[in-house]
């Protein structure tokens, strides 16, 4: 019967689902969610985190399948993946605590603006929600070595995906909910959260170089 009916490995369920949880952390991304695109729409919104979803997924689950052998392959270290990913990371946080937006001033330009928006909507799903926030190096380093653990597995890997996708579905529920709570907040709260997170957001990209330095260096 054992034979016929091997056990379910529910340690590696488990293993899998708690490290990813805890590492994506889809609570915690709400604020950052909320700060980047409190002034959009609530259908931009959610063309955002639907985008984000479906690219983390992606690259979760390309990490899973290809990832540890495309890093040897390609000669790239995931501490430089995560000083870059710190870098680019700081950059939005900037325009976050000085505020940088585009001005609209005509019908001409609003209409450009629409075209640029549509883009801005793509562009912020995946950078910086979808990495490095949702699939950042932790992540990526959690489902390789994830993936390491299941040896060729089929069945391991399969799970390691479907964790993967059930991961990436909570970050969409919560970012979801998010659009609501986002109604309620007030426009001088929005303005204090977008500096506040600004300054947050920046000391994790600066923690993302100092650790990715580190590793190098260390």
């Amino acid at each position: 019967m054992t034979a016929l009916f091997p056990a379910f490995p529910t340690d590696y369920l488990v293993a899998a689902l708690v490290t990813l949880t805890v590492v994506v952390d889809p609570l915690g991304l709400v604020p950052i969610f909320l700060a980047i695109t409190q002034r959009m729409p609530r259908a931009a919104k959610r063309q955002v985190a639907l985008r984000a979803a479906l690219i983390a997924a992606v690259i979760l689950t390309g990490a899973a399948l290809i990832g540890d052998w495309l890093l040897r392959t390609l000669s790239i270290s995931l501490p430089a993946f995560r000083i870059a990913g710190g870098l680019l990371l700081f950059s939005i946080a900037s325009e976050m605590v000085f505020g940088v937006r585009i001005k609209r001033q005509s019908e001409d330009a609003e209409q450009a603006l629409d075209r640029q928006f549509d883009q801005h909507v793509r562009n912020i799903a995946a950078f910086p929600l979808a990495i490095p926030l949702m699939a950042g190096p932790g992540a990526i380093t959690a489902v390789v070595l994830l993936s390491g653990r299941a040896g060729g597995d089929l069945t391991l890997l399969a799970i390691l995906i479907g964790v993967i996708v059930f991961v990436c579905g909570l970050c969409l529920i919560a970012f979801s909910a998010a659009a609501g709570i986002a109604r309620m907040i007030g426009a001088t709260t929005n303005v204090v959260l977008e500096r506040l997170l600004g300054v947050i957001l920046a000391a994790l990209a600066v923690q993302f170089v100092v650790d990715g330095v580190k590793a190098v260096w260390g």
